[in-house]
């Protein structure tokens, strides 16, 4: 592997600095806990700190705590078969514990069903044992084009939110603040495409492995100015990397894109795996994911920008979209071959892989593999078994 990137430390700060500032919000202001789908905008211009138990889980996957916290909700009655980040925050939530130290109560909780129909439920039972209000965006799954009266039934209940999220925040909504939020957002996605776009470069100055641990800031700070400043930073050591030709895999052979959620337990491994056969997991439908919307981000109509933007984020759009995706991915960045990682507990990103991996085989020629785990779970993980596959897949790969 090359040499690491210098902002890593910057992103643990900022990480820590979050998590810190929720362990003391209690003393100055309200907290929300929301889905990674939700209009944050709006709870942040109200001035709610925001946590988004999806990123706590993932947190706990990459410091390998998930595992013993999934096996408490289990011991609680919740299924083995339901998404593990759930069972990972239920779990903290039963046992108190976390790596972070202590997550703060929230006053209410904000669900919006674009990414899965487990985050209702897994809400549901939030809002039961706080005793917190629970506001739920339902957005219409796409199939096709939006029509516009699916846009008009996001955005009428987002902007239904307001009067409850005022009374719970004990201020009134500042629209000036609402569109700088709104901006910062964009400005933060904008320089997180750019970010993701450097993998076209020869060698790759980062990685896929690289974007799942520095995308924290765009998924649980957006709307934060620190967010732009530290992107923008990322941005320039990147370029810098990029003009001295250093590579974040040292003597790039083959090029790679990865579909779904990271393996978050097995980070390491198949990052060091795909280095030491000089394999660049250039791109990511994930990563992609937290950028490609930017455009619809328009804070002269924070409302609009919101609704349109909630409503067509990738896991809301057809099978069709997401194979799309993937072949402009590896059309963009020039790969020669895709990871499908067949996620156990994320049933939304993972159904349809095997024909999307069938088409891009059979109708474009490129290798696929179909990588089993579970994004959180190490039990979900055979280490000899997928070692197996992988080293199967780069011979065929490297020919």
């Amino acid at each position: 592997m090359g040499p690491p990137l210098k902002c890593a430390a910057a992103t643990k700060r900022l990480v820590t600095r979050h998590y810190l500032d929720g362990r003391y919000v209690r003393h100055y202001g309200k907290t929300a806990w929301v889905t990674s789908g939700a209009p944050v905008e709006l709870l942040k211009a109200l001035g709610f700190f925001v946590l988004y138990p999806e990123n706590h889980g993932a947190l706990c996957g990459a410091r390998r705590a998930a595992e013993a916290l999934c096996r408490e909700s289990e011991a609680a009655g919740y299924s083995s078969d339901i998404c593990s980040y759930a069972r990972t925050d239920l779990g903290s939530l039963l046992s108190g514990r976390t790596p972070v130290g202590r997550l703060p109560r929230p006053d209410v909780l904000v669900c919006c069903t674009n990414i899965c129909q487990t985050v209702l439920a897994w809400y549901r039972v939030l809002s039961d044992h706080f005793n917190a209000p629970l506001l739920v965006v339902d957005t219409p799954f796409l199939y096709a084009e939006a029509p516009p009266h699916a846009k008009a039934y996001v955005l009428a209940q987002i902007e239904a939110m307001v009067e409850p999220l005022e009374r719970i925040a004990g201020r009134s909504l500042n629209q000036d603040r609402l569109k700088r939020t709104v901006k910062y957002s964009r400005d933060a996605a904008e320089l997180w495409n750019r970010i993701t776009e450097m993998g076209r470069r020869k060698p790759a100055p980062l990685t896929a492995f690289d974007q799942f641990i520095h995308m924290a800031p765009i998924v649980e700070m957006r709307g934060d100015s620190r967010t732009v400043d530290f992107y923008a930073a990322m941005l320039r050591e990147l370029e810098e990397r990029a003009r001295l030709g250093i590579g974040a895999v040292q003597r790039e052979r083959a090029r790679l894109v990865w579909d779904n959620l990271p393996v978050w337990h097995q980070l390491r491994f198949l990052s060091e795996f795909f280095a030491e056969k000089g394999a660049a997991v250039v791109a990511a439908t994930y990563t992609k994911a937290w950028g490609e919307l930017a455009p619809l981000l328009q804070e002269s109509q924070p409302f609009e920008a919101m609704a349109d933007t909630y409503l067509h984020v990738l896991l809301n759009r057809g099978t069709g979209s997401k194979l799309d995706t993937i072949r402009a991915l590896v059309k963009e960045f020039d790969a020669d071959g895709v990871v499908f990682h067949s996620d156990r507990s994320c049933k939304p990103y993972s159904i349809g892989q095997m024909g999307q991996r069938d088409s891009v085989v059979r109708q474009d020629g490129i290798p696929a593999l179909l990588l089993e785990a579970d994004h959180n779970d190490p039990r979900s993980w055979s280490r000899s078994q997928n070692i197996n596959r992988l080293e199967a897949f780069m011979e065929v790969v490297a020919r």
